[in-house]
């Protein structure tokens, strides 16, 4: 299905994680239980973060826009991926493979970003507990929030633009499950080094910025916690910054090899996609919110209010 060295490429060739029925029947199985899972789990704390009024603080806020994302990155790779283990022709056209480019690194970086601002807002509540409630007001924690945002926005663009001013002429057979921009590189035909130098400057700056903020919060949160007399407290602290560090660690390890390693198709690079792009955006909510005694208890409100409903 490779075109010729003397033609365009109009459509890409996803060749995914498996060509054995068997396997590609019990992976779809499997990423579609995922894939609802994760929609399930993720839309339904932004409907009880909305809904109830105990829950907005801005931790809640910032977790509010994190769910929504991760349902959305979800949407991004997954669909595509479930229709491809059922197909015969993995075809991928070239809008909908560029398309799906931006969005990635759009999502990638505004959760980098969701994270750093969580991690800070964490640090400010732990360290600044007096000056929390005036440090972390509406209006900063929307600023922060867009600025997330604004900044995955730009970042998905300019990454794209730049490859989508190279020429691909052939092969264009792509060694993942979806488009992601270090396997599409190796298929361009012209001088990529505008792209890789932007991917690398963008992974520098803004993976590497995010990390170093990430870190720097976590360590003044676990140092202001050795402080702390009470037991309980400290415990409290200490087991809501290891479980959130630990998605930090898969996201951001996965993320940065991915994109930072040359790619070369192997079964570790699929590996890495599957952790930052499918694995992540469930256990997010699991993490950060469904663990979390007061959004449980805003969930068992809910739900008790829709079984008093009349039919």
């Amino acid at each position: 299905m490779e075109v010729s060295n003397m033609t365009t490429v109009t459509v890409f060739v996803l060749l995914g994680l498996s060509n054995h029925p068997q396997v590609q029947a019990l992976l779809f199985v499997l990423f579609l239980a995922i894939y609802l899972l994760t929609l399930l789990g993720n839309l339904l704390m932004v409907l009880v973060i909305s809904t109830d009024s105990h829950l907005h603080t801005p931790m809640y806020f910032f977790l509010r826009h994190l769910s929504f994302l991760d349902a959305f990155y979800s949407s991004i790779i997954v669909p595509k991926l479930l229709e491809n283990l059922l197909s015969k022709e993995k075809t991928i056209s070239f809008l909908e493979c560029f398309t799906q480019i931006s969005l990635v690194i759009f999502a990638g970086a505004t959760e980098a970003c969701l994270l750093s601002v969580m991690a800070y807002d964490w640090f400010q509540a732990v360290c600044h507990p007096l000056l929390y409630v005036v440090v972390m007001n509406r209006r900063v924690c929307a600023g922060l929030v867009g600025s997330s945002w604004a900044i995955g926005i730009g970042t998905g663009l300019i990454n794209t633009l730049l490859l989508a001013q190279q020429h691909f002429c052939g092969p264009n057979v792509i060694h993942s499950f979806a488009c992601e921009l270090p396997p599409v590189l190796l298929l361009t035909c012209s001088n990529p080094c505008a792209s890789i130098a932007s991917i690398l400057t963008t992974m520098s700056v803004l993976g590497l910025g995010t990390l170093v903020l990430l870190l720097g919060s976590y360590s003044c949160i676990i140092t202001t916690a050795l402080r702390i007399n009470s037991a309980t407290g400290r415990n409290k602290i200490f087991s809501t910054c290891s479980s959130q560090f630990l998605m930090v660690t898969i996201f951001y390890t996965s993320g940065v090899l991915r994109y930072m390693i040359p790619a070369s198709g192997s079964a570790l690079e699929q590996v890495l996609s599957v952790q930052y792009s499918v694995i992540t955006p469930l256990l997010n909510p699991l993490i950060y919110s469904l663990k979390n005694q007061e959004a449980k208890v805003a969930l068992r409100r809910m739900l008790a209010r829709k079984s008093r409903l009349p039919l």
